[in-house]
């Protein structure tokens, strides 16, 4: 029967360092050869500073396979006393290789665990340093191109008190804030969410992946996802409003006559559209027809009210008049002046909402009298002026809203409000 080979302190400590170096790897999803790279360059930083004279003759020798794992100084062989570690007498030579002879060389084992307790450290430092420059490059080549994109996640833990959520996605932890969750959604652990990448910050340092669903850009890429016109430019999605988990509006245009930009971001038995307001929690959505007139596109961007006539105040200043009927004025505007600051927004024009008739006087608005003066449209001198104009119009600055003193909103308008969206 053969003999088992008797282990030695070395083999057994060899056997620990792969082990640890294969856990290592795993828990910094780092690759093993490129892991071995790293720690030979920290122990030939170690070593170098335990044998400072040898510094260009050190060889690190670490081999997952056989389990090898050791240190050597590349010696040369002389007939006299050796001046430094760099040199070993031709006696001494023989006792480690018969065939040795002067002027060849032998590799002198170094015993790493007298490196000393200084060495060590810097070693572990410098493998420290080395694994978070690798997860910093690792995260940015992971996430630099899903910048401003829409990614799945599933959630691993919310956080009692604080209410922020750890959702993991491509091995990494990323953290959902409450006040970048949708009001009033409840995440639970196990669920897959979509969510909005807003940036990456510390891209020098440690990279931070800022993530939301609040932003109004989610919904964007939601759509995008749905509808297949909308992902190959087809339909264009011009402008965004939104208030998380309450209401958005959408403003698409379709570049083909032949599409319908509105029926398109619908789908058949509303499917499409169906399928964005479950994701965002049964947030309201109104797809809004995009119109190149701002009358036009300001009365379509007040839905569900209608409009009997807009009248743009001042083209430079971006100031409009809207009429309503009376009956529709607390739908035009909204609970709480939402309806009215959505459509600000989506359209980048400050709105004046009246009645149609004084609720005092009883008289007409000014604005649909015959004899009112419409302010003169300036002209759009070439492509380039129209492009800044269409930027304005996309650009989300505050906007005021102004009414009427009188139109307090009904009681019933949360609801009216929501039966006209749905319809």
């Amino acid at each position: 029967m053969a003999k088992r080979k008797k282990e030695t302190a070395s083999d057994i400590g060899n056997s620990s360092f792969f082990e640890a170096l294969a856990l290592l790897g795993e828990e910094n999803s780092v690759e093993t050869e490129l892991l071995i790279e790293k720690i030979k360059s920290a122990m030939l930083k170690a070593a170098r500073k335990a044998y400072p004279h040898s510094e260009d003759n050190i060889r690190v020798e670490i081999d997952p396979a056989s389990k090898k794992f050791e240190m050597y100084i590349d010696q040369e062989i002389i007939d006299d006393e050796p001046i430094d570690d760099n040199e070993i007498n031709i006696d001494v030579a023989k006792t480690i290789d018969p065939n040795a002879y002067v002027g060849g060389r032998i590799l002198k084992k170094i015993d790493i665990s007298k490196f000393g307790r200084m060495a060590a450290l810097s070693a572990k430092q410098s493998i420290k340093g080395d694994l978070r420059e690798i997860n910093r490059d690792q995260m940015l080549a992971r996430f630099e191109s899903k910048e401003h994109e829409c990614i799945t996640a599933k959630i691993s833990q919310v956080e009692p008190g604080r209410g922020t959520a750890t959702v993991i996605y491509d091995g990494t932890e990323l953290y959902l804030f409450r006040n970048e969750q949708i009001p009033g959604e409840e995440l639970e652990e196990g669920r897959s969410v979509k969510v909005y990448i807003t940036g990456i910050t510390n891209k020098n340092k440690k990279p931070i992946v800022k993530i939301s669903r609040t932003h109004k850009d989610l919904v964007k890429r939601l759509f995008e996802i749905e509808v297949p016109e909308i992902y190959d430019g087809t339909v264009e999605v011009k402008s965004i409003s939104r208030e998380a988990g309450s209401r958005t509006k959408i403003a698409v245009w379709s570049k083909d006559e032949n599409v319908d930009a509105v029926g398109a971001c619908i789908g058949a038995k509303r499917s499409r559209i169906t399928a964005v307001v479950e994701e965002l929690n049964g947030e309201k959505i109104d797809i809004i027809p995009y119109s190149e007139s701002p009358e036009e596109f300001v009365a379509r961007a007040l839905a569900p009210a209608s409009v009997i006539k807009t009248v743009i105040t001042s083209y430079e200043e971006k100031t409009c008049t809207v009429i309503v009927p009376n009956k529709e004025l607390s739908l035009a505007i909204g609970n709480k002046g939402q309806n009215a600051k959505l459509a600000a927004k989506l359209t980048g024009y400050k709105i004046d909402i009246k009645p149609q008739f004084d609720t005092l006087t009883g008289d007409e608005a000014p604005e649909l009298s015959p004899d009112f003066v419409v302010p003169e449209k300036p002209p759009v001198a070439d492509e380039d002026a129209f492009a800044e104009a269409e930027e304005m119009i996309a650009a989300e600055n505050e906007t005021e809203i102004v009414t009427e003193e009188t139109a307090a909103p009904a009681d019933d308008e949360a609801s009216a409000e929501e039966s006209a969206s749905e319809e």
